[in-house]
């Protein structure tokens, strides 16, 4: 029989299709040779077909713009928001504007014509986390923005684009999105009541309990939602208490790319390399005025989302904000865990 299962975080209600249950191998082929590939931008070389680099890490020192970089942070060229620019708030009768002030930014994760961030490097990866964390507090300087966002799209079906080259994006956004409004809005309430952090009290149910554990490794778990939203969706979250990603330090960086590759190489082994997002949701700047979030450092706990796009969200989820998932959780955490990657 279907279930219907609540995240303990936002209230959000999903459906656990059990009668739609799918095997892995059932979700079909995500083979993308028939999409034809543009010419790639992002390679060692090609530094002059994108705009000029807002920052990069070499392992050896050489110009800007110019071959010998590892990671390579540069504009949009077709931003959702533009630096430039007041931010304006205004009201029209009942509604709201504001300017499209914001920042839009591709990480290029590598200088390699590689696709998919599970073939880099440990090592590499841990150097695109640190881009991430550097790009994140050089924009929290600008006191117009209130919120970063980092997300990957890997494969033309969750919005990758037809260049086959590993990036990830970043905006900086001038409002906190409402996704991670809810989640703050969720944990400050259960820390409220409970004096606990709600995300601290999962990892430890999960831990105690196994049945949707994936991995226990460095510091971080992964598991399969309870309620999740798609089939094989996974979370990574620090073990330790923490609400800003910014605030990793060096080994931790490292103990999260390990876990990272291993999450993705499961992916792409057991599910057949799908297209999939990952998001990141950590704590917004913190600022002395009207919407300081003051309890966040002790009710909030930032984690990483990884979604892969193996079905449709269609007419009923639109029109209830219900996920329908085939895969139970449990189904999903026990098949990943056996997916063996080394």
């Amino acid at each position: 029989m279907p279930e219907l299962r609540k995240d303990p975080i936002i209230g959000r209600w999903v459906i656990i299709a059990t009668e739609r249950a799918k095997r892995p191998d059932q979700f079909g082929s995500h083979s993308e040779d028939s999409i034809l590939e543009k010419p790639c931008p992002f390679c060692e070389g090609h530094e002059s077909q994108t705009p000029p680099e807002i920052y990069a890490m070499r392992t050896k020192p050489s110009p800007e713009n110019q071959p010998g970089w590892d990671v390579r942070v540069v504009p949009s060229v077709t931003p959702f928001l533009k630096i430039e620019g007041d931010l304006d708030r205004r009201g029209k009768g009942l509604y709201d504007l504001t300017n499209g002030v914001g920042a839009h930014e591709i990480v290029v994760e590598t200088n390699q014509h590689i696709a998919n961030m599970a073939d880099l490097g440990e090592e590499h990866i841990a150097n695109v986390i640190t881009s991430y964390i550097n790009r994140i507090l050089d924009l929290e300087k600008d006191v117009r923005f209130k919120y970063v966002l980092i997300f990957k799209n890997y494969g033309w079906s969750a919005g990758g684009g037809r260049v086959r080259h590993a990036r990830s994006q970043l905006i900086a956004t001038p409002v906190n999105p409402k996704r991670v409004k809810e989640e703050l809005v969720g944990a400050r309430q259960y820390y409220e009541y409970h004096e606990r952090c709600i995300f601290c009290d999962l990892i430890k149910q999960e831990i105690e309990q196994k049945e949707r554990l994936i991995l226990d490794m460095d510091g971080f778990i992964v598991i399969a939602p309870f309620a999740s939203r798609f089939p094989f969706e996974m979370w990574i979250l620090p073990k330790k208490h923490s609400c800003d990603f910014v605030k990793l330090d060096m080994p931790q960086r490292a103990g999260l790319a390990r876990t990272l590759k291993k999450c993705l190489l499961k992916l792409k082994k057991g599910l057949n390399d799908p297209p999939y997002n990952f998001i990141l949701h950590t704590a917004p700047f913190r600022r002395e005025k009207a919407g300081y979030w003051k309890s966040v450092d002790f009710d909030y706990h930032w984690h990483i989302e990884i979604t892969p796009r193996l079905t449709r969200v269609a007419g009923f989820e639109w029109g209830t904000g219900f996920y329908i998932c085939p895969v139970p959780p449990e189904n999903a955490a026990k098949f990943l865990r056996e997916v063996d990657v080394g």
